[in-house]
């Protein structure tokens, strides 16, 4: 077993042993404990990357066991020069700030009151850098308090179970490592939490195939200093394989999403992923009735890279009426939805998004959207925006994927991918049947190998034609197709012809003859058995 690997495991079971502790004080699978849970993964994260940063400007207080005792011998003059040197991406801690310093007062009186204040002073001293915006233009900060979630007599013994655990544990010597180890890290440490239950807004997993392709056939070589968006970012797993693809130091994120919960997370999630210069840019908000991200002269801002995987399904019929204006006419060119009195969260919500992110692309830009795959045939609004997309060039392709790609949703998927920049045909894959079919809890899912996301990307970026699985066709030939953006439409119908002798060829067609004058007698005595049955029915 690799060190990877093994440090891996002990990640998650340091996850695990805080889900334990909060099972014991009756928060298993509460709706909070996702807070005390994520909390308190970042608070011990924040704290060695802070050491992991000091010892790396102090080389001297890496053979000192007790590091935290010299730094607190530093005057205060001293530690702000020490501060100052932090890299952008690392918290500004305090001496009593340290894990280590409430492992030393655990067994004081008020000690949950100072766990509390803790991260609440944390949250504070770094606001600047880590709150998230929200549309109407507050902060919220880092961290809440926690210890209020658990009973009165409980929370001392709760916070102290808490430090005596994230104690034994250090994540100081694997600062190294890149996407792939905190992207498997996130997943497990959210698993639970981040899912459409229980709520109206779906805060679906974007699967990591699907984010692999879709970053991998965006982003080309050389790629630097650009712009990357979601209008409903979610956790973030498009944006971050979308970033990790470019290189983290060569792009800008930004994001919009309703969801509190969801921004927690992405937040998080940027954090781990070295992408902390991009946290000014994450916002909570509607992005459909209040986009936030703007140029200086109001105007919308448009982006290099957009990935989204929107809600298929929400209710906007509160604001629906505040949708259609002069103010959106431009940015919703194929109309805004029609809502019926019946079923309001079944409508096609991501009609808008589309629409959206169509606006929001610059000059050179490209987006990869999910969409339900019935958006690639069906009429209305979805028509009209198939044919602005053709009108404009800007289609480069799209994938159909396999059912219950989205273990929480039956509903079918596909990838549109759009290039302002895009010349030549057009690339349609059906890879509808790949995958593995799996149980994951009451939930079917089907898994793409390794294998099976290389031949998607590389069908789709080399533009090959595969019986049965692509087609690469022209614009012209979709307006021909009424629009259609299906594959299975332009692959070619297939005709196998058998070489036969005449003597087969007699043999054959006098047994059809013969199967036929069978078929045509029993006919016929069928036909006089239902009149002789009808000739003896009769009415008392």
């Amino acid at each position: 077993m690799t060190a990877t690997v093994e440090f891996k495991n002990k990640v998650q079971e340091l996850i695990d042993s805080l889900k334990g502790i909060c099972s014991n004080y009756g928060l298993g699978n509460d709706g909070d404990e996702y807070k005390i849970i994520t909390q308190v993964f970042l608070y011990k994260f924040l704290n060695d990357k802070f050491a992991y940063e000091v010892k790396r400007i102090k080389p001297a207080l890496r053979g000192v066991e007790k590091w935290q005792d010299e730094i607190k011998k530093l005057s205060d003059d001293e530690y702000e020069m020490l501060t100052l040197q932090l890299g952008a991406d690392t918290a500004i801690l305090k001496p009593h700030h340290f894990i280590e310093h409430l492992f030393e007062i655990q067994n004081t009186d008020d000690f949950a009151e100072t766990f509390d204040d803790t991260l609440m002073d944390i949250a504070v001293l770094n606001n600047q850098v880590f709150a998230v915006k929200t549309t109407g233009g507050s902060k919220e900060p880092l961290f809440e308090r926690i210890s209020e979630i658990v009973e009165v007599s409980d929370r001392n013994r709760f916070c102290k179970a808490i430090v005596n655990k994230i104690t034994e544990f250090s994540f100081e010597h694997i600062f190294t490592e890149k996407y792939d180890f905190y992207a498997a890290i996130f997943e497990y440490l959210i698993k639970d939490y981040n899912n459409d239950s229980g709520g109206t807004y779906a805060e679906y997993y974007t699967p990591h195939s699907v984010a692999k392709i879709m970053a991998s056939i965006l982003v080309s070589e050389g790629v630097r200093d650009v712009t990357c968006y979601d209008p409903s970012a979610g956790s973030g797993t498009l944006l971050m394989s979308l970033a990790h693809s470019i290189g983290e130091d060569k792009c800008t994120i930004y994001s919009q999403d309703v969801s509190k919960k969801s921004s927690k997370l992405l937040r998080l999630n940027l954090i781990l992923n070295n992408l902390v210069h991009s946290l000014s840019n994450i916002v909570r908000g509607n992005t459909i009735l209040s986009p936030f991200h703007k140029e200086k002269d109001n105007s919308l801002k448009n982006f290099d890279f957009i990935v989204s995987n929107p809600p298929f399904k929400l209710d906007f019929s509160e604001y629906r009426d505040d949708l259609i204006g002069k103010e959106n006419k431009e940015r919703f060119f194929a109309g805004v939805p029609k809502i019926p009195p019946k079923k309001k969260d079944s409508m096609a919500i991501y009609n808008l998004f589309l629409q959206h992110i169509v606006f929001s692309l610059s000059d050179k830009g490209k987006a990869a959207v999910v969409v339900p795959t019935g958006f690639l045939t069906a009429s209305g609004i979805d028509k009209k925006i198939r044919q602005f997309i053709i009108k404009e060039n800007i289609l480069s392709g799209v994938i159909s994927m396999p059912s219950n790609i989205f273990a929480t949703t039956g509903t079918n998927v596909s990838i549109v991918f759009l290039d302002k920049k895009h010349s030549g045909d057009v690339a349609l894959i059906d890879a509808s049947g790949l995958g593995k079919k799996i149980k994951e809890g009451r939930s079917q899912k089907t898994i793409l190998s390794e294998k099976e996301e290389k031949e998607i990307i590389s069908t789709f970026k080399e533009k090959l034609t595969l019986e049965e699985f692509s087609a690469v066709v022209s614009t012209e030939k979709i307006k021909d197709k009424n629009y259609s953006f299906s594959a299975g439409q332009y692959f070619d119908i297939k005709i196998d012809y058998v070489d036969i002798s005449h003597n087969d060829f007699l043999a054959k067609l006098n047994s059809a003859r013969s199967n036929l004058s069978s078929y045509f007698n029993t006919e016929k005595e069928l036909g006089s058995k239902i009149t002789e049955a009808l000739n003896n029915l009769y009415y008392e």
